[in-house]
């Protein structure tokens, strides 16, 4: 049987993985303890934070059919949140989320839909792929340079900027996946023992340092601990990598507090967080990454556009091709 490794446990890695598995011996390799990528959730008890993808839709057939068994078992359900736009402190926008154009969240945290599709696939966490050795197929070292195994394909799903690394430069788009630039972001968890006076769920902030401001815990399925998750602007955060995080996360906390009215500053629990490779924009191109000579490929939300859907189109693009080749179709 066919055998592939597959960088990354991210919703792309797993998408890849349960879509190839029928046909080919699949392994995961993750750098981080658990499967999510920025599906992610964290937890500071009695605080449930989504510190990364907020909610995500599904607009295609194929990513509505994909997510449906989830749905039947109620690892996704839909956030029916109170709404709000800020252009700075102004409130120029504000409305209830429906089924009209649903937006869903996992069920009770974000990473429960990467643990649910996790739950079959051979994965080796805890484990950093530094190096691929053509031997014929491709050997894969660790970065203590224990060999991993070989294989026939390797599919990276890790950010441009981390798959640039790995992929040999023979790779057919390996100029591509170079010039690709991904942008970060900071996240602030605020928890608090009492709930706060603030009458939205979600908001979309513009003409500030700050892009969103949520209130994780009325997500449904959330535990009862009162908590907020604030996003940075990806331009704020690209000035602002390298700052000390005490200073980033006081600095957000007072904007946000100004932005909508409220003193935050007194929360029971203060977490930050820096994503380095947090957002793309939408890309012109929407190419098929894949190197069938050298049997190498690429996909993530990066190669489309920084959403979950995204990520999952283009894994299942990459697998329908590769269940192709394999198949001999």
């Amino acid at each position: 049987m066919v055998s592939i490794a597959v960088i990354g446990a991210g919703l792309s890695g797993l998408v890849v993985a349960n879509l190839l598995k029928d046909n080919a011996k699949v392994t995961i390799f993750e750098k981080a303890r658990g499967a999510s990528g920025r599906l992610s959730t964290r937890r500071a008890e009695p605080y449930f934070f989504d510190h990364g993808a907020q909610f995500f839709k599904a607009k295609t057939p194929e990513f509505q059919a994909f997510l449906t068994p989830m749905m039947e078992l109620g690892i996704i359900k839909e956030w029916n949140a109170r709404f709000v736009e800020f252009m700075k402190t102004d409130v120029i926008n504000k409305r209830l989320w429906n089924g009209t154009n649903p937006n869903y969240v996992g069920v009770p945290g974000m990473s429960a839909i990467c643990k649910y599709l996790a739950k079959d696939i051979d994965i080796q966490f805890s484990t950093r792929v530094s190096e691929m050795v053509d031997n014929g197929s491709w050997k894969l070292l660790d970065s203590d340079r224990n060999d991993l195994g070989s294989f026939d394909w390797v599919i990276s799903t890790a950010p441009a900027q981390q798959t640039a690394e790995l992929m040999p430069k023979s790779f057919l788009y390996y100029d591509s996946v170079c010039s690709t630039k991904m942008v970060s972001c900071f996240t602030l968890m605020l928890g608090f023992n009492k709930e706060l006076p603030i009458d939205f769920d979600a908001a979309l902030v513009g003409g500030s340092d700050i892009s969103w401001i949520s209130v994780n815990s009325s997500k449904p399925g959330r535990a009862k601990g009162y908590s907020l998750v604030i996003h940075s602007t990806n331009k704020w955060a690209e000035e602002h990598l390298h700052d000390d995080r005490k200073e980033i996360m006081e600095y957000i906390c007072r904007h946000a507090s100004g932005i909508i009215g409220v003193d935050l500053t007194s929360a029971d629990h203060k977490n930050i967080h820096g994503w380095h490779y947090a957002n793309i924009e939408k890309q012109p191109k929407q190419d098929l990454f894949i190197d069938e000579r050298q049997k190498l490929a690429v996909c993530g939300d990066w190669c489309i556009q920084g959403i979950a859907e995204a990520a999952f189109t283009s894994a299942f693009n990459i697998s329908n091709k590769i269940n192709e080749i394999i198949s001999g179709k």
